[in-house]
């Protein structure tokens, strides 16, 4: 494969497809934590020396830039960049067909460089292209933008034109594919195309497709089935074409007249996992009738460490950049230091606050962060339920609350989550601040996670896959405040990482107890041991790096993959 960023002679051997991927602060292609995620796979393979390449979508206009009024109505408009100042164009182009026209899709190349000068190569596909017709120009314009049909020639674009590039790129000793979230499950239909066009014309195509599963990995990140992209068998004889469709259906993608992208891509891989413990049990009871693996996210510890505790890590543990088994021996940092590095965090964050939105915060007050998609399902108001009992605890013990996060243009209960929240800001007033930040992007989401005492989680349960948010807020010393659910089921130890909202053996969710439950812990717990004990929450603080920061990393993350996934797949796709 031609792989211009680094003069290493041995090709790629592992494809990595996402929709999204966040490279950095102000490229946006990334909507959030499936792009961060993806990001954060790119930079441990890089620093791991992997054999591999990331594939994605360019997005020339972004997710879209957030701004909110005093009520807290969300607009949107483009968030527009310029690939040609920030990126090298490749002459390579492959090519698809979009409603039978011929789609040319170009290339734009963003290395990413690993600790040791390893580089993984990201192609982000492009499809403004002077020979393309005016209407394809647009495909890969915005991320999760536009209607259906839109949606799915994007996908077709990932997919089968991501597998048409790396050809071209001389990627035929690809090994791996990996299909990070269903977006690219069309890769599998080009695989399987291309094998039977090499094969004799009466070939059986179920042996076809178990060669191309056996090249083939899938990570699920949706718990709930509305999640998934679906198509109509009309749409997708349209778009993709019939002969395409008549495929798709044959291989048991297409049940009841619907293409379910998350269907084509378990028929498609041997390996298939959910992202947390409890994110495994609950795909495999979505889809029974496939093997679900888990292999919990993992932060990249370097970029989601603030300046002042990298200076920290760097003093007391300087293999921790090579290595974030590293971070256990934060056990052992004295807390003089640590508490030093997060005022220096907060100090940086309360600065931004202030430069955003004109409000002076004390930076002796506990300060809560909660920075998550606006969805109705992550229920960022729970602490809100009543409006009474959160005054009498703050007249207790004062404290303040930072918000942030985009709900999607077309989501209107997370846009009504937001005013929710602007509301009870409203309410409360000076008696207990609240703020919402706007336009949440890498370098607020860094600033937030590492400057606040606490970060709150409060999805309902079980549609937490995993979540990320809290595994970055732990690596700068913030204990976590969560619903047992995702990876807190497994980072949570209980006034050592932080607290859980209820017990794993409580019953069904029930927002009213939940949110006592999360009063009477922040009232009676956690607002004293801050206040009354600051070694203690000292102590907590070192805890959550050792135990939370070490293990829930990208790092480990990827190791597991090698060996769960990717060595196997190798192993077992030697035809």
């Amino acid at each position: 494969m031609r792989h211009p960023a680094t003069s290493d002679p041995q090709p790629p051997r592992i494809a990595y497809f996402s929709m999204e991927v966040g490279l950095q602060a102000d490229i946006p292609t990334y909507s959030g934590g499936l792009g961060i995620l993806a990001g954060d796979t790119l930079r441990a393979a890089a620093d791991m020396g992997l054999p591999m390449v990331g594939i994605t979508l360019l997005h020339r206009q972004g997710y879209f830039h957030q701004d909110l009024d005093e009520s807290g109505r969300q607009s949107e408009s483009p968030e527009s960049w310029s690939p040609e100042a920030r990126l090298e164009a490749v002459p390579e182009r492959a090519v698809v067909s979009i409603e039978g026209r011929t789609v040319q899709v170009g290339a734009w190349l963003y290395p990413i460089y690993g600790v040791d000068g390893h580089v993984v190569p990201v192609y982000l596909l492009d499809t403004r292209l002077s020979v393309n017709a005016p209407v394809d120009r647009e495909l890969t314009d915005r991320l999760y933008g536009g209607d259906a049909r839109y949606r799915l020639a994007q996908e077709i674009v990932l997919g089968m034109g991501g597998v048409g590039l790396l050809k071209q790129l001389g990627g035929s000793r690809i090994g791996v594919y990996h299909m990070n979230e269903g977006h690219s499950a069309l890769l599998s239909l080009a695989l399987l195309e291309e094998r039977l066009n090499t094969e004799a014309p009466d070939s059986d195509i179920s042996t076809s497709l178990e060669a191309v599963r056996r090249r083939c990995v899938f990570t699920t990140h949706t718990p709930v089935p509305a999640g998934h992209d679906q198509f109509s068998r009309g749409l997708v004889d349209r778009v993709l074409g019939r002969e395409h469709g008549s495929r798709l259906e044959k291989i048991g993608a297409v049940d009841r007249g619907t293409l379910n992208m998350t269907a084509l891509a378990l028929t498609g891989s041997w390996y298939v996992n959910g992202v947390s413990s409890r994110h495994e049990s609950v795909s495999q009871s979505m889809f029974p009738h496939y093997p679900i693996n888990s292999i919990t996210n993992g932060v990249h510890a370097v970029t989601w460490t603030s300046p002042p505790f990298k200076r920290l890590f760097d003093r007391f543990m300087d293999e921790w950049r090579r290595d974030s088994l590293y971070l256990r021996y934060a056990v052992s940092l004295p807390l003089d230091a640590v508490r030093d590095a997060h005022s220096e965090a907060k100090a940086s964050l309360l600065s931004r606050v202030s430069e955003q939105t004109g409000v002076e915060l004390d930076p002796a007050v506990f300060t809560i962060g909660f920075a998550r998609r606006a969805a109705a399902y992550k229920r960022a108001d729970l602490i809100f339920a009543d409006m009474e009992r959160l005054r009498s605890i703050a007249r207790a013990h004062s404290f303040q609350i930072l918000f942030a996060g985009k709900a999607h243009p077309r989501d209107e209960e997370g846009k009504a989550l937001i005013r929710r929240i602007h509301s009870a800001a409203a309410e409360l007033g000076a008696e207990l601040p609240v703020l919402y930040l706007p336009r949440y992007d890498m370098d607020s989401a860094l600033a937030l996670c590492s400057g606040v005492d606490l970060w709150l989680n409060t999805p309902q349960r079980p549609k937490e896959a995993s979540g990320t948010s809290g595994m970055k807020a732990a690596l700068n010393g913030v204990p976590s405040f969560s619903v047992l659910d995702g990876w807190w089921v497994e980072g949570h130890v209980e006034g050592e990482t932080g607290w859980s909202i209820m017990k794993r053996e409580d019953p069904e969710p029930d927002s009213a107890l939940e949110a006592e439950n999360l009063y009477r812990k922040l009232e009676s717990v956690i607002l004293p041991t801050f206040y009354d004990s600051p070694r203690r929450y000292l102590e907590m603080r070192r805890s959550a790096i050792a135990l939370n920061g070490s293990f829930f990393s990208a790092q480990r993350m990827m190791f597991q993959y090698l060996k769960n996934a990717y060595q196997p797949t190798l192993r077992n796709g030697r035809d």
